[in-house]
């Protein structure tokens, strides 16, 4: 069994002053925004249990992300359009989502440590970390408030646009999310530079209906 997520990278950093944790979620979904947290943990009061988001069921997540707004120093989330991702790339639309999560905490960061192996261009030094929502906590709370944040947009967007699913299979290509692409057609919330979009719509060949042209008035 492996040992959870610690705070030993964040007392390695402390010396530079403040240290967040940064991640995302949704870089892999068909519609939706992709979201980012930026956490900046009180090291005398942690809540228990953080770890990667998708090692958690929902109800744990949605609990934590109580404790950690409650907890921490600081905290921020940030998101960034299916427009800005057809425009800048999924790539740098997560980077843009991350800028937004720290420029939303309440004090500033001396060093940020990301998931993952790439260092986004921050307003802060960067300390990449393969596999750090399971290492780390401040980038597991991180990870908890963007998956949880990002779950709660895609459920209001079921309601704005019913038939997709979107509030069960939060925007990812589910057997159901690629059914009602097929009947009704793409809303503006999809992510039609995505080559499965294409390839599914390609295939499919023109739909048209009621849905669609509702989906697709100006909001």
């Amino acid at each position: 069994m492996t040992a959870g997520p610690d705070m030993v990278l964040e007392k390695a950093y402390a010396s530079h002053g403040l240290i967040c944790g940064v991640d995302e979620a949704g870089r892999g979904p068909w519609a939706g925004p992709v979201s980012a947290g930026a956490v900046i943990l009180n090291p005398d009061q942690i809540p228990n249990g953080l770890d990667d988001s998708k090692k958690l069921s929902h109800a744990r997540r949605c609990a934590l992300e109580v404790e950690i707004k409650t907890m921490a120093l600081a905290f921020g989330i940030g998101f960034a359009t299916v427009e800005e991702i057809a425009e800048l790339n999924i790539l740098h639309a997560t980077g843009l989502a991350m800028r937004r999560a720290i420029a939303a905490l309440s004090v500033e960061p001396a060093y940020a440590l990301v998931d993952g192996n790439y260092a986004f261009k921050l307003p802060c030094p960067v300390k990449t970390v393969i596999g750090g929502d399971g290492k780390s906590k401040s980038i597991a709370a991180a990870s908890i408030l963007a998956k949880v944040a990002r779950d709660r947009l895609m459920e209001a967007m079921d309601s704005q646009y019913p038939g997709y699913g979107f509030a069960r299979h939060k925007g990812y290509g589910a057997p159901a999310h690629i059914a009602a692409l097929k009947t009704m057609g793409p809303c503006p919330e999809h992510r039609m530079s995505w080559a499965p979009i294409k390839l599914l719509l390609k295939d499919a060949g023109p739909v048209e209906t009621s849905a669609t042209a509702s989906a697709l008035k100006p909001r």
